[in-house]
Order: C-alpha cells, then structure tokens, then sequence
C-alpha cells in the first residue's frame, strides 16, 4: 500500500460519478479530512451518542460514560496512537510532513464515527436484532421468509450476501452505511467523506456471507450489499485491496485501549467494584505478573503521596485509584500498540498482518486481565443484564411494528394501519428507501428489512423505550 493513495481527498459522491466536490469556502484553512472530522462533529447521529449505552443502559449517573463520551476518548487515543506512529514514520521517510497530519485527522475522526451504527442497548442491542430476524425465519418456514432474498440461481443451501446481512447484523457495518447512505445532506451520498477516512473507517473488510474467524480482519461483518459498489471502488482508489487500511489498526488499538480500562472506571463508579477487589482480580487475572504488580505499586504509591494534602477516604479513595490506573494503564497500552505497529509495518502495508495491535504487543498480559475482569465483574453485573434483557424486548417490539408498515404499508395506502407505521419511520430513512426502490439494484424485501433496521439501529436508548411505551401502553 501506498500512503499517497491510502489518503486520498477524494469525495464518495464523486466516487461513485457524482459531481465534483464544492468549492472551499474562502479563508477555509481546513485540508479535507479536516472537514471529515467536522462533518461528524456536527452530524445528528454523532449527537445521538449522548443517549445511547457504553455499559450501563438508561444510567442516571451523568459520571457514567455513554457512546458519546467513550467517543471522544477513543477520539484522543487515536489521535495520540496515530502522533507517535507518524513521528517514527517521517523520521523513516515513510511519509512527508503533512500526510503525519493527515493520517492523525483521520484517526481522530474514525474515533468519533466508530460507534455510530451501534442500535440501542449497546451490543446486546445488536444481538436482538440478528435474533428477531432468526425467530422470522423460524416462524415462516412455509413460505420462507427470506425466500425472495435468494437468486432463482441459488440453491437454499447456498450462502447469501442479502440474508445473512440480517442474521449476522453488525453496527460496524450500519456505520458505514449511515455515513454513506442514511444522513442525507444534500443528495444521497451521506456525510460525503474522503475515500481516506472512509477506507480507513472499515473496521472488518469481509461481507456478510464471507466472514473467516481465521483472520481477525474478516471475523465480523464489515459491509453489507447495499455497499457493495462503493466498497469495491473505495478498495481500487486507496489501493487496500481486501486488506486492512493501516490507520484502521491505530483506531481499533485505542479503542481497545479506552474500553477496556474506563468500563472498569466505569464498574467502580457504579459500585460493582472497589479498588480492592480490582486489585485482587488483576493479579489473578494476570498470574500476578511482574509488569501488572508494578502498575498497582506505582497507583497506590502516588495516591499514597497525594493524601498527605487530601484526605481520601472509601469510595473516594477507590474512585482516584483506579483513575490513576485508568491514566497508567491506557499509557502503557499507547506506547506498547505503537511499537507493535512498527514492529510490524511492512506486513500491516504489504496487507499481511492479520492480528491486533493490542494483543500482538507487551501490554497484552495487562489488557486481557482488564478484559477478563469487564466481562466476568462488569458487563455481567445484575443492573446491566436486567436492562438488556429489557433492551431486548424493546428492540425486538419496536421491529414486529414497524417491519409491518415496511412491509404493506409502502405504496399500498390502502392497508391503514400498516400506512400508519410506515408514515411514523423517520422521513430521511424512509426516502433513501424509496430512492433505493426506484434504482432497482437490491431485491424489494431486502430494501425493506434495511429500512426497519436503520430507523431502530437510529433510535437512542431513551428514546426507543418511550416510543415503545406509548405504542404497547406499556
């Protein structure tokens, strides 16, 4: 891979044999991907995060963090992650002064946009999903109902792209679809962000019927079909093939970095945990590993330093405990993903590197601990499960009502109640389904599925629980 394609300006709509992109606004300063991440910065979905789960759906705790805030964190790690890269880069002759501050740009705003296509209640939220759509297949096996999502080509037992976009729905994939297809702006081409930060934006480069849990890269979703075309022209104007975009390791490392570490800020904030029992889980988790018991040390020993002038006392001596983790830990695991990046930069630009940087590098032992107690102490606490198995019944409520209006109610107006449920789906949702009807590129019922899952997947966690009251009287 090539630096000078991987950042290419280009625009999506001109991608696809739209127009030229408009004119900067004199004065404008910005480069292009400058204006990608200003774009999300004050896009209604970024907006959306606010109210949308991290860990704990529905919290009352503003201190608890939402999709919003662990945006914005992911948004400065990876801004940091992609300084220091860039750095050993320019000193290697690898790139040119202001490609490092491009590709920071645009790690900085894959940061932002990451988590966009996420529905409500997190991930469980995109389980119920996949769900619902298994429990339509299962109930309609007479007249199947992804029957007509099936070529007359294909056989029954032949993968489609089309369905398993539904039975392995991703909000990965959503992403890339709301950025390009659902935030209308001026036509039908989304934000309209550069080939660069779009490319380096796909977190998983496999379809939905070509996942290979052998290489990380393909082991979720990354596009669905109604990107098919755009994707395939993304990969020849970058130059990435069916390959990983390098920045897209820099994005995922400080992701993992940031949620792994602030979820269980997070845990200790809510209660779950306290700095004691963290403590003891660490070096179990970890087999007490030399690197991990320097870690708590250090934390114990400069908040130590820091009661000789203010006195720390139960919940507010755990919550600066693990604060300080919090900022040695994501240190350490910035520093360790960069070097692994560099370790390994000829494969990750030859399109050879199928690992992660954060598992590949010496902050592993320190990581997976951090992982191992999230998911036996934190994600799995009794608060959190009740709200996601609320969050379940929600989601898959909301989609029984509106896959009725997406079903009948488009264009028979005759059918009056379906004709309602369809008139209530968002007004932008519902004319890119109509444009994408009129173009006849994807099957009729596979546009329609798309269009109750993008005005769901839109919904926040609030928001989706009150409609779901006012239309079940619950």
């Amino acid at each position: 891979m090539d630096w000078r394609k991987l950042l290419s300006e280009k625009r999506a709509r001109k991608l696809v044999g739209g127009q030229e992109q408009s004119k900067k606004v004199p004065g404008d300063k910005r480069d292009e991907f400058e204006r990608d991440f200003d774009r999300i910065v004050y896009s209604t979905p970024f907006r959306r995060l606010q109210d949308k789960t991290q860990v704990f759906p529905l919290d009352p705790n503003d201190s608890v963090r939402t999709r919003l805030t662990h945006s914005l964190e992911v948004s400065h790690a990876a801004r940091g992650l992609a300084k220091d890269v860039c750095c050993w880069m320019e000193k290697r002759g690898h790139i040119e002064g202001q490609q490092s501050r491009q590709i920071e740009t645009i790690a900085a705003t894959c940061g932002l946009l990451h988590d966009l296509g996420n529905p409500p209640f997190g991930h469980s939220g995109e389980i119920a999903i996949r769900e619902w759509f298994e429990k339509k297949e299962e109930k309609e096996k007479g007249a199947n109902f992804f029957s007509d999502l099936y070529d007359a080509s294909e056989s029954r037992n032949k993968v489609s792209q089309y369905v398993q976009d539904f039975l392995r729905f991703e909000g990965n994939a959503q992403t890339i679809r709301l950025v390009t297809k659902l935030q209308i702006l001026a036509d039908f081409h989304g934000l309209n962000l550069t080939c660069g930060t779009l490319s380096a934006a796909c977190k998983y480069v496999a379809a939905s019927n070509e996942g290979d849990d052998g290489f990380h890269e393909k082991s979720k979703v990354g596009y669905f079909a109604s990107e098919n075309s755009l994707i395939k022209k993304l990969r020849t104007e970058t130059g990435t093939g069916k390959a990983r975009n390098p920045i897209t390791f820099l994005v995922e490392a400080a992701d993992d970095c940031v949620y792994n570490t602030v979820d269980l800020e997070d845990g200790v904030t809510k209660g779950i945990l306290d700095w004691g029992l963290l403590k003891e889980e660490l070096l179990a988790s970890s087999d007490g590993k030399t690197t991990i018991q320097k870690y708590l040390k250090d934390v114990e020993g400069h908040v130590e330093e820091k009661e000789k002038e203010v006195q720390f006392s139960g919940r507010a001596k755990d919550k600066t405990l693990v604060q300080y983790f919090r900022v040695l830990a994501i240190g350490e695991i910035v520093t360790a993903s960069a070097k692994a990046f560099m370790d390994n930069y000829e494969e990750i630009m030859e399109g050879n590197y199928h690992k992660e940087l954060v598992q590949d590098s010496s902050a592993a032992a320190l990581i997976e601990a951090c992982r191992k107690i999230n998911l036996e102490r934190v994600y799995r606490s009794d608060e959190t499960l009740k709200l996601e198995l609320m969050g379940r019944k929600v989601i898959q409520d909301l989609l029984d009502i509106y896959w009725e209006g997406a079903e009948q109610g488009f264009p028979d107006s005759e059918k009056l109640f379906p004709q309602k449920a369809y008139n209530l789906m968002s007004d932008n949702y519902r004319r890119v389904f109509e444009h994408t009807l009129d173009e006849k590129d994807l099957p009729d019922r596979y546009c329609r599925m798309q269009l109750v899952t993008d005005y769901v997947c839109g919904m926040t966690d609030t928001f989706a629980v009150n409609l779901h009251k006012r239309l079940t009287n619950g």
